[in-house]
């Protein structure tokens, strides 16, 4: 099932925008990868990826956690505080789906070489959010190997086997994730 990954994301934030919601995380250089997984049937619906590099971004490729108050990019958001990092999570784990978030400690240099795959990819068509997220993890110097796939579990089994920590999100909220948006309160508002 690829239904999570359906929207077109060109354009958004103008390079201004993005340059003043620029979030450097002082944690290690890493790559996050979440897999939102079906909580009937397991399969896998939806894959985005976080990366700490020079700053801190998320490349959600065809996703839907877009409102005017987050910068976002063709398919990369900007300004990943852990603020912002916890309401992208909460707003994929529902009744219907819970979040896997797997983590990978990398050098300095492969985490700037994922930031710069992200903050320079088009937008991703439909459906391809395993596709382009594969690929571009496949880029990076030690993850040649990883799957070329449509399916989510896929590279969630391959970061499992690279030794990546393993957590799951599970909420109870009702299927309609536009609330969570609808709710949403920006940061520098709390």
């Amino acid at each position: 099932m690829l239904s999570a990954c359906t929207v077109p994301n060109q354009g958004g934030a103008t390079l201004e925008e993005v340059q003043r919601a620029a979030y450097t995380h002082n944690g290690p250089p890493k790559l996050t990868l979440f897999t939102m997984l079906s909580n009937r049937s397991g399969s896998g619906a939806h894959t985005s990826i976080l990366i700490n590099g020079s700053q801190r971004v998320a490349f959600d490729p065809a996703g839907s956690f877009r409102h005017p108050q987050i910068v976002s990019r063709n398919d990369t958001v900007y300004g990943m505080t852990p603020y912002l990092v916890d309401q992208y999570t909460r707003f994929h784990a529902r009744e219907t789906y819970h979040v896997v978030i797997q983590e990978l400690v990398v050098s300095p240099e492969v985490a700037e070489m994922a930031l710069q795959l992200a903050v320079n990819h088009p937008a991703v068509q439909q459906s391809y959010c395993a596709k382009s997220t594969s690929a571009l993890v496949g880029q990076l110097p030690g993850f040649e190997d990883a799957p070329q796939s449509f399916y989510p579990r896929k590279l969630m089994d391959y970061f499992a086997e690279k030794g990546a920590t393993f957590e799951r999100l599970y909420e109870y909220d009702g299927d309609d994730k536009s609330k969570v948006l609808a709710e949403f309160v920006p940061e520098y508002e709390r």
